[in-house]
């Protein structure tokens, strides 16, 4: 028997023979679980395995990983092949593999980590095992449900823009104000570091796409991916928060972002925060969110570093600028409590006037 270091991804794959034959012929759908041997190590050299504890790998191991897309700006992009191959690359530390397409020029010299398909880990009727549960169990979207709690949605220019420390220290606010929340990350790549960082900062709890056994979103439908929504929301709603605060992964011109952001999602959010990396980023991203008829309640993210920049950004919008000091204090939740009201208001002014 192998000695496997399985993958975060691959955390509910028990009962499991390896199929070497299969690695021959069968042609990979996002989900399906293989067995690997690494043969050069590059740009990652650990995995976060599927007890979350992040472990070297070297040449001549032998890793579980899952099939899927990967869509990064700062890191790579990959894909499943449409064919078999003779190697296969990880596109992520959370079990994700493929065939890396591009990646971005810091890491080029490196290159990307290569492997060699073993076999397919198949069940008891050797049918190759899926990470993703039935897409058919997933709730169905109601774009006019009403939860009891209130979602804030935030969102960023780019990835490394500043999202999920946002989302992080906003739940830290609404916890020092006594609030319960719970924070949801919908799209991305298999990795647990974002959820629990945001769970660290004060959410009560962190649900993300692998709770259903996406190895990542990236080239997912409109409806899956509003019906994981709606599943995740469901799963949020149960444990009573006063607010879901919910990240969605990646820039604007992300594709599954800017389907999310056009779509009817839209309608069950309360409020909006925006992240950028710097002023300019920031005022063409508000005007692109005015064009989808988004308002952000508040600007935040990376570009808070530079006191130049928020003055700049701050001479072009009224929108207020927000650093962690004051996402992270309890006056935080009254700040959104009085957006989210104000926003009702001139909703209810609109349709009235139209």
């Amino acid at each position: 028997m192998l000695n496997i270091k399985k993958s975060f991804v691959c955390k509910n794959v028990r009962d499991y023979h390896i199929n070497t034959l299969l690695a021959q012929h069968h042609v990979p759908v996002s989900g399906d679980v293989a067995v690997f041997e690494v043969l050069n190590l590059g740009k990652h050299t650990r995995i976060q395995t599927d007890t979350e504890k992040n472990r070297s790998i070297f040449q001549g191991d032998f890793i579980m990983m899952a099939f899927g897309n990967r869509y990064a700006t700062s890191q790579l992009h990959g894909l499943i092949p449409a064919e078999t191959q003779d190697v296969y690359h990880i596109l992520g530390q959370g079990g994700v593999c493929g065939i890396i397409e591009n990646m971005n020029q810091q890491y080029e010299a490196v290159g990307p980590t290569e492997l060699r398909l073993v076999g397919y880990a198949v069940d008891q009727e050797n049918k190759v095992i899926n990470t993703i549960q039935s897409k058919k169990s997933l709730h169905i979207f109601d774009a006019f449900s009403q939860g009891k709690s209130k979602l804030i949605l935030s969102i960023g220019g780019a990835m490394d823009s500043g999202k999920t420390t946002t989302a992080a220290y906003l739940c830290r606010g609404l916890k020092r104000a006594g609030k319960k929340s719970v924070f949801i990350k919908l799209t991305g790549t298999a990795f647990t570091k974002d959820v629990d960082y945001v769970v660290d900062c004060g959410a009560s709890e962190g649900l993300d796409f692998t709770n259903w056994g996406f190895p990542s979103t990236y080239l997912e439908n409109e409806e899956t991916l509003l019906n994981l929504f709606e599943t995740l929301y469901h799963e949020a709603e149960t444990l009573e928060p006063d607010y879901i605060v919910m990240e969605i992964a990646d820039g604007l011109l992300q594709r599954e972002t800017e389907l999310l952001l056009n779509s009817a999602l839209m309608q069950r959010v309360s409020g909006v925060i925006y992240s950028d990396s710097s002023s300019t980023g920031a005022l063409s991203g508000i005007m692109l969110l005015e064009k989808m008829n988004i308002s952000p309640i508040a600007i935040c993210g990376s570009l808070l570093k530079s006191p130049l920049m928020v003055a700049e950004i701050q001479a072009k919008t009224n929108i207020p600028v927000m650093g962690l000091n004051q996402l992270g204090a309890p006056e935080i939740e009254a700040f959104i409590k009085s957006s989210i009201e104000s926003t009702v208001i001139e909703d209810r002014q609109l349709a009235a006037a139209i």
